[in-house]
């Protein structure tokens, strides 16, 4: 979740970093330039190597901020998280840009990840004038993204690192600034507060009034999450659904702890395997926790579709 400390006292400088990483490129200068970048989102979007990092993010932090997003293709969080900053990146139109690092892709930068502490992803830095600062570690639904990345630029502002918004940004005299989305102000002020059970029954209120709203859907559905892990013994839960396969309930919360370390295809296998061994309200539950989980990923992830093609095997 969003860190509530954005202060740059104590952030990492990367300016040794910039350093080797020049040398680096000198050394491999003879070799051929650096692969070329994709644009997934467009020109604020940007994939980052161990090559191009200095690129990329160390000197372009110097004009504009950079928001680095570790991620993995193995990383179900990640793939709630990424289309959220890359859709948030975009409507920045250059205030600040996303440079995303496939950490398993660069060994490199996964390894110096690791070294700043950082023991699982999703994690994002922000990166300002070549100082890096852990920022969000964890998926989180947009509204809590969104808010906590103007709660960073304000931050950033008052410390005097970056400049106010510029005259044009502010509301003309005698207009009212932009209102926020009523719909979601409840669930954004309840995240603030991590107050989960607020932010909880606020995306059901959401849902109740638009059962369509796949926002709500995914919030809803990561609050849920978050609710039932906060107090689980992850290595207690695995070991007792390792002891007891027939217990449906430890199943359930294995899954559970299985998901939020990303760990989608065990989790979705340990359920469907709980399905097809189960009978009457046992399997029952089994199958409606599966889909449940199933809201956390898009609709088109391949192992959404696998599961739902295990799910329906077990049951007919």
């Amino acid at each position: 979740m969003p860190s509530r400390d954005f202060s740059l006292h104590g952030a990492i400088d990367l300016g040794a970093r910039q350093a080797a990483s020049r040398k680096q490129q000198e050394r491999r200068a003879q070799g051929g330039g650096a692969p070329p970048q994709g644009a997934p989102g467009g020109p604020y979007v940007v994939d980052v190597t161990d090559q191009t990092f200095n690129t990329e993010v160390v000197e372009r932090s110097q004009s504009v901020p950079v928001l680095v997003d570790f991620w993995a293709e193995w990383c179900g969080p990640c793939k709630q998280l990424g289309p959220i900053l890359e859709k948030l990146a975009t409507e920045a139109a250059g205030k600040w840009i996303l440079a995303k690092v496939d950490v398993d892709a660069n060994p490199q930068l996964g390894a110096y990840m690791q070294q700043m502490g950082v023991r699982g992803i999703p994690f994002v830095a922000a990166v300002v004038a070549g100082q890096l600062l852990p920022f969000l570690n964890g998926a989180a639904p947009e509204p809590q993204v969104r808010q906590a990345i103007d709660q960073l630029f304000d931050a950033l502002r008052k410390e005097g690192i970056l400049p106010d918004a510029p005259e044009g940004e502010q509301p003309a005299p005698g207009e009212e600034a932009p209102a926020a989305d009523p719909v979601y102000s409840a669930a954004e002020e309840a995240l603030q507060r991590g107050d989960l059970d607020g932010a909880k029954l606020a995306f059901e209120r959401i849902l109740a009034a638009d059962p369509r709203d796949g926002e709500a859907k995914q919030g809803l559905a990561l609050v849920e999450l978050s609710l039932r892990v906060r107090s689980l013994d992850a290595e207690r839960v695995l070991q007792e659904a390792a002891e007891k396969p027939g217990d449906v309930q430890a199943q359930i919360s294995a899954s559970d702890v299985e998901m939020v370390s990303g760990r989608i295809d065990d989790a979705f296998d340990r359920l469907v395997g709980a399905v097809r061994r189960g009978a009457g309200d046992d399997r029952d539950a089994a199958r409606k926790h599966l889909l449940s989980l199933f809201e956390l990923l898009p609709p088109d992830d391949p192992r959404v579709g696998k599961a739902r093609r295990g799910l329906q095997s077990a049951l007919f």
